[in-house]
């Protein structure tokens, strides 16, 4: 099993959520985070420059078993690309064990 970490645009997480859902990706959790980026210059909009340091992103979390892995990442990035600076990141990191609270059982069935 892999952990999916994945900080994405705010303005494409309906694209994102619903590119995992067409990839059998139905369970994960997200949440609305602040990072600051590498990018040193800002934007203009109507004349006026915005910062792009400090910016409002959605992060998920994600658990998949590994033969959902590489799809899970296909449809991440398939969604999520703007090609434009700020697109965000994916972290693969391993899973060693899942419990399902309620029942006790252990390993991959649990995502199921």
């Amino acid at each position: 099993m892999k952990k999916i970490e994945a900080i994405i645009r705010k303005s494409k997480f309906n694209e994102v959520r619903d590119a995992l859902h067409s990839v059998e990706v139905n369970f994960f959790s997200y949440w609305d985070v602040t990072g600051v980026g590498n990018e040193k210059q800002g934007h203009v909009y109507r004349g006026i420059t915005y910062s792009t340091s400090d910016i409002q992103r959605r992060y998920l979390s994600i658990i998949v078993s590994d033969t959902f892995v590489e799809k899970t990442i296909k449809a991440i990035i398939g969604a999520a690309n703007t090609n434009l600076v700020g697109d965000g990141k994916i972290f693969i990191l391993p899973v060693d064990e899942a419990i399902r609270i309620r029942t006790g059982e252990k390993g991959e069935s649990t995502l199921k």
